[in-house]
């Protein structure tokens, strides 16, 4: 049971705790319909409560909810429902980052400031459900603030999404898509060939550098080193691979295990393979 402390609009409401008090935001559909303050209201179970002690990346969450529109924290919660149908239990507390994100986007569109991600594409292949996730909020913001949405800004949210379904922050999730990005550009200059990015072979790349970046930064090692094989069998995509930690260590500002350069190496062999059979 809940007391009332603010009505945001007929489908979220401020509320205390009757038995702990506590604040936070309930969110559902006609939950703050003909609601007074002071009143009593039960979540039903297709509501979804929220803490308002929260710290997030974007800041503490009682002041986001007092600083977005109550749209923006609908829309952030649908965008969370759609992603709980895909992936099952999430971390809802990602609300209230992901609808500031989604109120300054909507300035930015209105103010015809939208900006333009250079890691778009690379975030669509690295979280491709995370980004069909973010997608439904297209149709949703035409609707209810007639804002055209474009695939940059959707980018950012799946980034959100995915910090929702896995134990890493959003800021984390861009530096691995920039770290993969920088990556596919430095091999592409040291063999000096265009990779496929429809290939097997370029994903399973992307995918290698996502959790090498991964454990990188969550100081995790690999149990198997394949430097000395990779280094005799392979000495060109080895030597790709070392400039390519290297690199990606400087711009993470963490030193990369040794035994990541033999992996990573293999992953580079395959793509030049995979190149060499199309010719």
């Amino acid at each position: 049971m809940y007391r009332v402390k603010k009505v945001l609009n007929h489908n979220a409401v401020l509320v205390i705790g009757a038995d702990k008090p506590k604040d936070y935001l309930i969110m559902g559909k006609g939950i703050g319909f003909g609601k007074k303050v002071s009143e009593y209201v039960e979540a039903g179970p297709k509501d979804t409560v929220y803490s308002l002690q929260e710290l997030t990346e974007r800041g503490n969450a009682a002041d986001i909810v007092r600083s977005v529109s109550p749209v923006c924290l609908e829309l952030a919660n649908e965008v969370l429902n759609q992603a709980e149908k895909t992936f099952g239990k999430i971390d809802r507390s990602i609300l209230f980052p992901m609808a500031d994100h989604i109120a300054y986007a909507v300035k930015r569109i209105k103010n015809r400031e939208q900006i333009s991600n250079p890691l778009t594409e690379d975030i669509r292949i690295l979280f491709y459900k995370e980004y069909k996730v973010a997608e439904c909020i297209k149709p949703m913001l035409k609707e209810l603030l007639d804002v055209e949405i474009d695939e940059h800004e959707i980018g950012y949210i799946a980034l959100h999404v995915h910090s929702a379904i896995n134990d890493e922050k959003v800021s984390q999730a861009m530096q691995i898509a920039r770290a993969v990005r920088e990556c596919i550009v430095l091999v592409e200059q040291q063999t000096q060939k265009k990779i496929d990015v429809m290939s097997l072979a370029y994903n399973r790349l992307m995918n290698h550098v996502r959790y090498m970046v991964a454990r990188a930064i969550g100081g995790e090692r690999l149990k198997l080193n394949m430097n000395d094989y990779m280094e005799v069998k392979f000495p060109e995509a080895f030597k790709t691979a070392s400039l390519v930690c290297e690199e990606i260590g400087k711009s993470l500002k963490v030193k990369l295990e040794e035994a990541e350069v033999g992996y990573l190496a293999m992953h580079i062999e395959r793509v030049g393979s995979d190149e060499m059979g199309e010719e």
